[in-house]
């Protein structure tokens, strides 16, 4: 027992001892007073063992409710501790002990015990933040992250892995019963077994996604694995094969045709001059879609560059249509096609000027080489509404459109690929680098537009792109319609 206390149940045990004490010589006045009243010894003896018991009733009358009332207090505080006690392993570690005033050893321990449940407390709160943070992280990861217990079951997982796999996987359930991959199971089950890093690629847990695995042990046992969303870089390169293909395919073309060419007018003997002329004639057209090509891989490649950019001014959308047609119209009409006007309104766009002309320039190339059977083509452009109460413009619909044979339907996705092609024997021969509708496509894309195609075989087929308003433009309602001008 501790000094302190002791030295009170010691002051507690002298009080006690001067109570008796005080009984006692209470006890001796009435005997001294009795031999002095002529009490015979055995009065005397009588009134003695009287006193004597008298002293030890008022002792004990008086030691009973203190020695009660201190072990009610004792057992008090004691039971105040170990609620509180039990309390904080139930987790609620907000719990205080109210503090007894004094410096008994009581007092010491209950203000020790609620600066040891504040530290604990603060250091829970701090555990928990920490783990909210580092939660919040991982959902915030683009990659796919679940935690596998050593038995097999999912302890944890992020919302991205939630997403990918749905309401099937959940805490406490086998993973082998949340995901069917099996390249992610085999690389899991390898870690949990073999306690080594594997990897893997999963291509079943989502229709058309692929996934990069790495699976690795947890030193407390279990497994983590994260899976890293590999489809872009997987098209980006099936991309970039097929596109040194089709560079290779385009280029060996008219290379073979040269070199025969120039081969055999270097090993004729005695060379003709209507069949060396005509032989030159076919080396330039190789040579022009060549150099054709190689423009239009450029071009391209500088609209896909970062450091592209367009020279953005406020034009007129009519002005637009009337330069298409003013620097275009020789060259239609004397392919013995029609170019029609369809009007447009005299609302300003933002557009870079050379940009369109090249859009324009492309798409009516386009509607001459397969819409020529349907001998004019018509270009336009009209108001497109906001969808809001005010009803104001927001963009300005650009079309141009043939009327010749049209474009299937399973083609209309896929024609603004690069060197995708409808008739490829019929691009080739009419010198098409399969390349013009793409830079079409990044032009109007870098412009903030939209561009798609609605064609049905046999009803031609129309190309359509939008450019935004200028801000702070005041639109005219109606177009400036003007009589249908045709080259």
């Amino acid at each position: 027992m501790n000094h302190r206390l002791f030295t009170k149940l010691l002051g507690l045990f002298f009080l006690l001892l001067a109570v008796y004490a005080v009984a006692m010589e209470f006890l001796f006045s009435s005997l001294l007073s009795a031999g002095r009243m002529g009490l015979t010894a055995a009065e005397s003896l009588s009134l003695l063992g009287g006193a004597a018991l008298w002293a030890g009733l008022i002792a004990l009358a008086v030691a009973l409710p203190l020695a009660a009332w201190v072990a009610w207090r004792l057992r008090t505080r004691i039971e105040s501790v170990t609620t509180f006690a039990r309390r904080i392993a139930d987790g609620e570690l907000s719990v205080r002990l109210v503090e007894a005033r004094g410096p008994e050893e009581l007092s010491v321990m209950e203000t020790t015990l609620n600066r040891a449940a504040a530290r604990l407390g603060k250091s829970f709160a701090e555990m928990d933040s920490r783990c909210r943070e580092l939660a919040a992280m991982l959902d915030a990861m683009q990659e796919a992250v679940v935690a596998i217990t050593s038995e097999g079951l999912v302890c944890w997982s992020n919302a991205q892995m939630q997403r990918i796999a749905g309401t099937q996987i959940r805490i406490g359930r086998p993973l082998v019963h949340s995901v069917r991959d099996p390249e992610l199971l085999a690389c899991v089950k390898a870690a949990l077994d073999e306690h080594e890093v594997r990897y893997g690629r999963a291509s079943s847990l989502v229709h058309g996604r692929v996934f990069e695995i790495n699976a690795a042990p947890l030193p407390t046992g279990g497994a983590l694995a994260v899976l890293h969303d590999v489809t872009r870089v997987e098209a980006a390169e099936k991309s970039r094969r097929d596109f040194i293909a089709n560079v290779s395919h385009e280029l060996r073309t008219p290379l073979t045709s040269i070199q025969g060419y120039v081969e055999t007018l270097v090993e004729a003997p005695r060379p003709n001059s209507k069949t060396t002329r005509e032989f030159l004639g076919i080396i330039l057209k190789n040579a022009t879609r060549m150099n054709r090509l190689t423009e239009d891989l450029l071009a391209l490649a500088g609209l896909e560059s970062p450091d592209y950019k367009l020279a953005l001014q406020p034009t007129r959308a009519s002005a637009l249509l009337e330069d298409a047609i003013e620097s275009l119209g020789g060259i239609v009409a004397d392919a013995g096609v029609e170019l029609e006007s369809a009007g447009a309104p005299d609302s300003l766009v933002l557009a870079d000027p050379d940009a369109m002309n090249q859009v324009f320039g492309n798409l009516i190339e386009n509607a001459l080489k397969y819409g020529k059977a349907g001998q004019r083509i018509r270009v336009g452009a009209r108001l497109l509404e906001a969808e809001t109460t005010s009803n104001s413009a927001s963009e300005v619909e650009f079309s141009v459109q043939d009327f010749g044979p049209g474009i299937a339907s399973e083609h209309l996705l896929r024609i603004f690929e690069r060197f995708y092609r409808i008739d490829k024997a019929r691009s080739r021969e009419s010198g098409g680098t399969g390349l013009g509708l793409a830079i079409v496509k990044h032009i109007v894309l870098a412009h903030g537009g939209r561009i798609w195609v609605e064609s049905e075989l046999g009803s031609g087929a129309a190309f359509r792109f939008t450019l935004p308003l200028a801000p702070g433009t005041q639109q005219a309602p109606a177009l400036s319609l003007k009589p249908q001008d045709v080259v």
